[in-house]
């Protein structure tokens, strides 16, 4: 089985009901490592168009919703069905009815057809009851059946306008594209420990981690931060928050390290016992010039600059935080 145009595969993603409206931002702003595209549709679902991710990552498209779903429970602990498909409707069929794992992946035509023609004719994405009610009663039970009937006749039986839209869903056409949500105006991170965590040199490895992510994150939109929040979740269920103004709008580690490291310090949690750690970078803007144009007198600020995009090229490609910088190490300690 064949799989489609790697630069052209949209992601119907549903969390679970339950899923809290923070959990659901976190989800996608995960999402937004993988592609800018997604529109949100509240409470608990979206869709992304993605272009070229598979490139970037280097794997399939399958393999690459697979990650996303493993991310988003590991991280968050957001369980998400994920349709794979060549358009919108059809992939949010899919999500619906995913397999065993929580995903469907119709990589063509043929598996396109494979899927919907055998599901009754209520399950097709966005046909209503009354709709289903209709076809039903003349004799049109399978989306299949609704495939195969002349427009002409459901036109008559569903209206023009839904008649058609109908028909052609069925036959997996949707034209409908993907409007991109405005950039949002934060992005977090997010980690937990195994264990109560209580060495400070761990916890503060795990700091440097989430600053990695978010930062190339915020780069890749082409935004900047202007403030750092850092959460410490302890044992016993208490929480730590606290605030720190950047000197000037950034999306460099560095600048986003240096913010973050100072709250950890300030909070002085030498003898906490530490459950987890939200680092969220606030009050996101365009980078008018993009990240890294802006000359400083520091040579050594510069050099670190300059290899910045490359470290965000090869994180892209083989995850979070296999590689960070030489002097982000360096100040971790």
């Amino acid at each position: 089985m064949s799989e489609p145009d790697r630069d052209h595969v949209i992601w119907h993603v549903r969390c679970h009901p339950d899923t809290a409206p923070d959990a659901y931002r976190h989800v996608l702003d995960l999402t937004a490592e993988y592609t800018p595209v997604v529109q949100p549709l509240p409470p608990t679902a979206f869709v992304a168009q993605l272009r070229g991710a598979s490139k970037v990552f280097s794997e399939a498209p399958r393999r690459l919703a697979q990650r996303f779903q493993l991310r988003a429970v590991a991280l968050y602990g957001v369980r998400v069905h994920v349709g794979v498909a060549p358009t919108w409707s059809t992939a949010a069929t899919a999500s619906a009815h995913p397999g065993p794992d929580g995903l469907l992946f119709l990589p063509d035509h043929r598996a396109v057809e494979g899927f919907l023609h055998p599901l009754p004719v209520d399950a097709l994405h966005g046909i209503g009851p009354a709709q289903a009610t209709t076809l039903r009663r003349f004799g049109l039970h399978t989306v299949g059946a609704l495939a195969a009937m002349p427009e002409d006749v459901v036109c008559r039986l569903l209206g023009g306008r839904q008649g058609r839209l109908m028909r052609e869903r069925a036959r997996g056409i949707d034209p409908r594209t993907i409007t991109a949500h405005r950039m949002p105006e934060s992005t977090s991170a997010h980690t937990a420990f195994t264990r109560d965590e209580t060495d400070a040199a761990t916890v503060r490895a795990a700091v440097l981690d989430l600053v990695v992510t978010v930062g190339e994150r915020i780069r890749r939109r082409e935004q900047v931060a202007r403030k750092v929040t850092l959460t410490v979740g302890l044992a016993g269920g208490a929480s730590v928050t606290r605030t720190r103004a950047l000197p000037a709008a950034s999306g460099h580690t560095e600048d986003l390290r240096s913010a973050a490291y100072r709250i950890l310090d300030g909070m002085a949690l030498q003898r906490a016992r530490i459950r987890r750690l939200i680092l969220t970078a606030e009050d996101l803007t365009a980078a008018e010039a993009g990240p890294g144009t802006q000359m400083s007198l520091d040579p050594e600020r510069e050099a670190r600059l300059r290899i910045e995009p490359v470290i965000d090229r090869l994180n892209a490609r083989w995850g979070h935080p296999v590689v960070r910088p030489a002097g982000a190490y360096r100040h971790a300690s």
